[in-house]
């Protein structure tokens, strides 16, 4: 019978499970996965952390994420955050795979301004198959930042540790930042057809009755039919058009609006239920807000 693993909540725990040995800083840690031997027993076995976690591995790995499991080529970096479920699909022998993983727990960054802007990397909430694939040159440069971090943790703590440490992570995840939109930009026709397909659902979804049935469609519904994380997709449509999934989708709706009001046989309140609000006024206030007009100012107007 597999051990189940529930939650890591801690780098010493992560060290003690895996025995890698005692940490040299208690909130973060770079593993060499050529030394990461995984048997069997923790095969298939499903696990919570607490940790951030920035890895860079060089071929199939057997990483299970969710319900999906990814093998990759050289050059893939990958990112989870903390509290997603994971698991890994197949052992692991000494020396069969090169790279690097990068664990951190959210107090190395809790009173610093990484901390603030955290959530702002959207892709530690990106599905593994949308992993940022890099050059060599782009390979190199962020493994030197990871060279720099693993060589403060390396030597004594002092003062100034804390401060190398989180710089040298933030320029590492902004570089990485850089890095996706180039990816973003590289795959320019492939992006093309999933705002296309965006849209078709968007339509699809108004002309089937759902916003009055279902409320406004969610950023899941359309992650869960384009089968993209909803981060990804919502960055992706940013880079290709300017506006995130709630911008389309409220773009949407005022532009529907816009129609419905110019017909005398519906209410304001009715046009509002039509497009997936319980209370007009929150209807309202949306409207006003992208055109400067109340619904019944803007339908007096026309």
């Amino acid at each position: 019978m597999k051990q189940d693993i529930n939650s890591i909540k801690s780098i010493s725990q992560l060290h003690e499970i895996f025995g890698f040995g005692k940490p040299t800083h208690p909130l973060i840690s770079i593993i060499d996965v050529s030394k990461w031997e995984i048997s069997e027993q923790f095969v298939d076995v499903k696990y919570t952390s607490e940790l951030y976690t920035v890895g860079l591995k060089d071929k199939s790995c057997g990483l299970q994420y969710g319900r999906n499991t990814y093998d990759f080529d050289e050059g893939v970096l990958i990112f989870t955050a903390p509290n997603q479920v994971k698991s890994v699909s197949k052992s692991q022998r000494l020396d069969e795979i090169n790279g690097w993983m990068l664990f951190f727990h959210a107090d190395l960054i809790r009173n610093t301004s990484l901390g603030q802007s955290i959530e702002d990397y959207g892709f530690f909430s990106y599905d593994v198959h949308e992993a940022l694939h890099l050059s060599e040159a782009e390979q190199k440069t962020i493994t030197d930042c990871k060279t720099m971090i693993q060589n403060e943790i390396m030597e004594r703590i002092d003062n100034h540790s804390q401060t190398v440490i989180v710089s040298s992570l933030e320029l590492l995840l902004n570089l990485s930042r850089r890095y996706y939109e180039r990816q973003f930009n590289t795959r320019t026709a492939q992006n093309s057809d999933v705002v296309s397909q965006f849209h078709t659902l968007l339509n699809s979804y108004y002309k089937s009755g759902k916003f009055a049935e279902t409320g406004t469609p969610s950023v899941e519904y359309f992650s869960d039919k384009i089968h993209l994380s909803g981060n990804y997709l919502s960055d992706l449509l940013k880079k290709e058009t300017g506006y995130s999934i709630k911008d389309h989708v409220n773009n949407f709706i005022i532009e529907k609006a816009k129609t419905l009001l110019l017909s005398e046989s519906e209410t304001v309140s009715g046009i509002a239920y039509t497009l997936g609000f319980n209370y007009p006024h929150y209807f309202n206030r949306l409207f006003k807000n992208k055109t400067g007009l109340t619904p019944q100012e803007y339908r007096q107007l026309n």
